[in-house]
């Protein structure tokens, strides 16, 4: 749950998050809106009585990217924060059992979903800088553990994930080579108690299913969707200014050593 007391240091930016309905995305939107942001939530699944403004989008489709962006910036004037986290996890499949219909949709959304992200993110960012010099455009992407670690499944979430992180890098220093003020990072949670998490709830209850997968991490428990808010709420924020390129891993520990008991399902 949100505070009420929050600070306006994002008061005068907008932001777009996408997949922004449910899970991190609208823990995170609530997040910017509290403190001062315009939010406008971009989604397939509509979001209900959530901060801001909603969009229909998908992050799949240049098209889409287009039109949410000349939309925002022909309503807004501005765009500050673009937070990419909309995600499937595609199943369950290993290198075998894995079929190319199945990789190709992971990517399209995990993978070149952020990359549009990114994309028109900078295209929006550029044009909010050149006549506004305080701007400071931040672009955050939600990855995974399994962009950090190896597992033997979900092969086709975890290439995506990793080509998050790489690619969150490629556009820091691009931004920084161009001399953009506009910053990029990657976000990396462990478990996280959201609907990605559903059908596991379904098959063998909510409370078992949590403290199955909290003991994965060695904090003991998973995460709640608020608290990677945070994060992102921070690299959102001229906080974290100095931050670029960077991975910020979120997961309760479960990286930190050797992994015997892996997640079976990151994020």
């Amino acid at each position: 749950m949100v505070a009420a007391n929050m600070s306006g240091e994002l008061s005068g930016r907008v932001a777009i998050v996408t997949g922004g309905a449910s899970g991190i995305g609208a823990a995170t939107a609530a997040l910017l809106a509290g403190h001062g942001a315009r939010v406008v939530v971009a989604d397939l699944q509509e979001a209900k009585d959530g901060p801001g403004r909603f969009a229909h989008h998908d992050v799949a489709s240049e098209e889409s990217w287009k039109s949410l962006l000349a939309d925002l910036l022909a309503n807004e004037g501005r765009l500050d924060i673009v937070v990419n986290n909309a995600g499937i996890t595609g199943g369950m499949g290993n290198p075998e059992t894995t079929t190319v219909e199945a990789w190709q949709r992971v990517q399209a959304i995990n993978s070149e979903g952020v990359f549009l992200g990114c994309k028109y993110a900078i295209q929006g960012m550029k044009k909010t800088g050149p006549d506004k010099p305080s701007a400071k455009g931040s672009i955050v992407n939600i990855s995974s553990i399994a962009g950090l670690i190896g597992a033997a499944g979900p092969t086709a979430y975890s290439a995506s994930k990793g080509a998050v992180r790489l690619l969150s890098k490629s556009v820091a220093l691009y931004c920084a080579e161009q001399k953009y003020d506009i910053r990029c990072n990657s976000v990396h949670p462990g478990g996280v108690d959201t609907p990605i998490f559903n059908p596991l709830w379904q098959a063998v209850g909510r409370e078992q299913g949590k403290a199955f997968l909290g003991s994965r991490h060695p904090i003991g428990r998973m995460a709640e969707p608020a608290e990677l808010g945070e994060v992102v709420l921070w690299l959102a924020s001229d906080r974290s200014s100095f931050v670029s390129g960077a991975e910020i891993v979120a997961d309760g520990a479960i990286t930190s050593g050797l992994q015997r008991r892996p997640l079976l399902a990151a994020r």
